[in-house]
């Protein structure tokens, strides 16, 4: 098994994560944490998940983006049927991932299945994924199916590697090991049994009735904070005389907030509560408020290392790339991802 300085060594300069990272990986499931049990997974309950995920987003942060985003899309084995989760999660190497966009059509066939085609932007993980999740409008003889509502129809599905065309188009300064690539399909055929909606789901867990919105801003800002701690650690190796007491001290401080609130959270719903929109936008709010302060924090740390800092070959650049690409997301900004 690695250790977290050996993950370290060669994730540094990495274009993706190594094959020997991957199999460790694998073998711990950690791509499966929110996978229930009844499938094969780890069925972490949110405190637990998160947890995982600032460990391994403080040892890197584009292995831990990669772990958020693609254990999340695994989440996706719960809105599958029975029988489709447990074919796939049978492997330990299942891999979701893709997009959220709507990048393209599924048209409806005569036989019920549908045949696929567009273009989708931002598939994290895409060199690691074994099947693609993408979000396609329905189409039938070439017209937009519509709803009771005139909206469009609008179904997720769930594809294989090999029937996507991988495009390699990241070209943002950081997040660089994260193999976050567009992906192309062309007239690929699908079965009804692997499509899926997001809010209808097959397994009876307290974390299906988790809102999408929380579950997003927990995952994600569990990422920027395990960052920070990592810039903190190498931070100081270059400037041994900064007092970093009060940041760090913040850090475990917003980090033991957001698990109050996963505990909270599940607590209401195993009492059969609902999530009212006020704890959404309190979750939010702080979530939102404390990038914002990390950002401000990490710059004025970053302006007393010098010139070592920018040194594009050294960690602390890389964990500063990094994390001011992951904090474009737009989940806690107007605009684009």
């Amino acid at each position: 098994m690695l250790t977290p300085e050996e993950i370290r060594k060669e994730m540094l300069g990495a274009s993706e994560v190594s094959e020997s990272i991957m199999n460790q990986i694998h073998h711990e499931r950690l791509l499966q944490i929110w996978v229930p049990k009844m499938y094969g997974g780890l069925g972490f309950r949110l405190k637990e998940g998160l947890s995982v995920l600032f460990d391994w987003s403080k040892i890197d942060g584009s292995l831990g983006w990669m772990l958020t985003l693609c254990s999340g899309a695994n989440f996706f084995s719960r809105n599958l049927k029975p029988n489709i989760a447990k074919e796939l999660f049978s492997d330990p190497k299942t891999c979701f991932g893709g997009s959220g966009m709507i990048g393209g059509t599924a048209e409806k066939q005569t036989n019920g299945t549908f045949v696929i085609n567009g273009l989708w932007h931002f598939a994290t993980g895409a060199p690691n994924l074994s099947h693609f999740t993408l979000n396609a409008a329905l189409t039938e003889n070439g017209n937009p199916l519509l709803d009771n509502s005139g909206s469009e129809i609008i179904r997720s599905f769930v594809i294989y590697k090999d029937q996507v065309e991988i495009i390699p188009n990241w070209k943002s300064m950081g997040m660089k090991a994260t193999g976050t690539y567009s992906f192309k399909v062309d007239n690929v055929n699908v079965t009804e049994e692997y499509s899926f909606i997001y809010d209808e789901f097959f397994t009876d867990d307290v974390l299906d009735k988790i809102p999408f919105r929380i579950f997003a801003d927990m995952t994600l800002l569990i990422n920027y904070l395990g960052m920070a701690a990592h810039f903190s650690e190498e931070a100081i190796k270059i400037r041994p005389d900064l007092n970093l007491n009060s940041f760090n001290q913040k850090i475990e401080e917003e980090k033991e907030i957001l698990l109050r609130f996963a505990n909270e959270i599940e607590a209401l719903l195993n009492d059969f509560g609902i999530i009212s929109n006020e704890k959404q936008s309190e979750i939010h709010d702080f979530s939102t408020d404390t990038v914002k302060n990390l950002s401000h924090q990490i710059l004025e740390i970053y302006f007393q290392l010098g010139i070592k800092a920018t040194h594009t070959d050294s960690v602390i650049y890389r964990i500063f790339c990094d994390y001011f690409t992951a904090t474009q997301h737009s989940n806690f900004r107007r605009g684009f991802y």
